[in-house]
């Protein structure tokens, strides 16, 4: 074989192996944008189909759906990322099924910490005290939802945890990597913004790539518990207390 056809076989490899590379992220994108939607359907609808300043009852009792669809999302993002699989629709209802009870628990914490703090912020708001509790209030809530983004991404790799010391993990991970969570917590809002402003953009396209930065960030900040977000029994991990 001559050298000129060695190298377009090569080239030709590397051709294929990067359309596949290429259309598995796109599939991965779109697949799990309409999974998201699909579990969070009630959530969405309430929200853009109503005032949120009027319905804010109803979206914060519905909320926690978000939780285990989030779950889901990364453990697509993670088989993705570490086998190449592009299962994203088997990927997600597995991980949705597996951890969705604890997973709503969280969500259901988070969102009523939520609801109570931003009702206090409402309740000083404009109160001489409102100056020196409104930041403290508006501080909790922000950890609240950190510490919330970080157990889920941590829920798929750490199964066997109990929810205490998982939060307790989260909080002191979100704290410590407050660079990373300040990151994905400006994603998150972006990404709120889009879908607000945008619903068919944010929905059909952004959701999936901008989770997938904020996952990027929680598993960065979870090695330091679970190296590489492998599992706690394959290499003898504890969470620390």
């Amino acid at each position: 074989m001559s050298a000129s056809t060695r190298h377009r076989g090569r080239r030709r490899l590397v051709s294929q192996e990067m359309y596949e590379t290429v259309f598995g992220t796109v599939y991965i994108g779109l697949a799990t944008n309409v999974l998201l939607v699909a579990a969070t359907l009630p959530l969405l609808v309430v929200l853009l189909a109503t005032d949120p300043t009027v319905s804010w009852p109803a979206l914060a009792l519905l909320a926690p759906l978000l939780a285990p669809a989030l779950v889901a999302a990364f453990a697509v993002f993670t088989a993705f990322s570490t086998d190449g699989s592009t299962a994203a629709v088997r990927t997600f209802w597995r991980a949705y099924r597996r951890h969705a009870r604890r997973a709503l628990a969280i969500g259901a914490l988070t969102s009523a910490v939520v609801v109570v703090l931003a009702v206090d912020v409402v309740a000083v708001w404009g109160a001489r005290i409102g100056a020196a509790a409104i930041p403290v209030f508006a501080t909790l809530l922000v950890l609240a939802v950190l510490t919330a983004l970080v157990a889920l991404a941590a829920t798929p790799v750490l199964p066997g945890v109990r929810l205490r010391d998982l939060l307790r993990t989260s909080l002191y991970l979100a704290v410590r990597r407050w660079y990373l969570s300040v990151t994905a917590l400006a994603v998150l809002g972006l990404l709120a913004g889009v879908v607000v402003t945008s619903p068919a953009i944010g929905l059909g396209f952004a959701t999936a790539p901008l989770l997938f930065v904020v996952w990027g960030g929680c598993r960065v900040a979870l090695r330091s518990v679970v190296p590489d977000g492998a599992t706690p029994a394959a290499h003898g991990t504890a969470v620390p207390s």
